[in-house]
């Protein structure tokens, strides 16, 4: 496998979403979470890896979180990311991995798409995807910090506008 060629260089550069990082990955910039992808080309396709990491539950909030809550809440997580593959325009079989760390949840997922334009607007997609899930799972009466704050606060901004 080798990095990325010049036309799937070019389709993740002229997609306002991303940005080249120095280690030849892509890192979404539109996200509140950490979001990169590799893409390698081979024969003629590119394979596409996503990682999203967002904070856990407990490390989002002021305060503790109970396990059984926590526990409820990746389980909630998970299901819903698993139907990530039903947001895409490419004919993809997403299967996310999803696991929960000390601090982060960490989303992963792969897929392999010829055209390099459908493939990073797919991506983008996911990333988007990841994101709109965690916060449908945001859980009213906790005081959120971080990046889970400001995506509650722009949230609330939104609705009054």
């Amino acid at each position: 496998m080798g990095e990325a060629s010049g036309r799937v260089t070019r389709a993740f550069r002229d997609h306002e979403m991303f940005d080249r990082l120095d280690d030849g990955r892509f890192e979404a910039t539109t996200t509140a979470f950490d979001a990169v992808v590799t893409a390698t080309e081979r024969e003629g396709r590119i394979d596409y890896a996503i990682e999203v990491r967002a904070p856990s539950l407990s490390t989002a909030v002021e305060g503790d979180v109970a396990a059984v809550v926590e526990e409820g809440w990746l389980e909630t997580f998970e299901r819903r990311v698993a139907d990530a593959d039903g947001v895409v325009s490419g004919d993809h079989d997403l299967e996310p991995a999803v696991r929960l760390t000390d601090t982060e949840v960490i989303v992963e997922t792969a897929f392999t798409d010829i055209d390099e334009r459908r493939g990073v607007d797919d991506v983008a997609v996911v990333v988007n995807y990841v994101e709109g899930t965690y916060v449908q799972g945001i859980i009213p009466g906790y005081d959120y910090t971080g990046p889970v704050a400001r995506l509650v606060d722009r949230a609330r901004q939104g609705a009054d506008a």
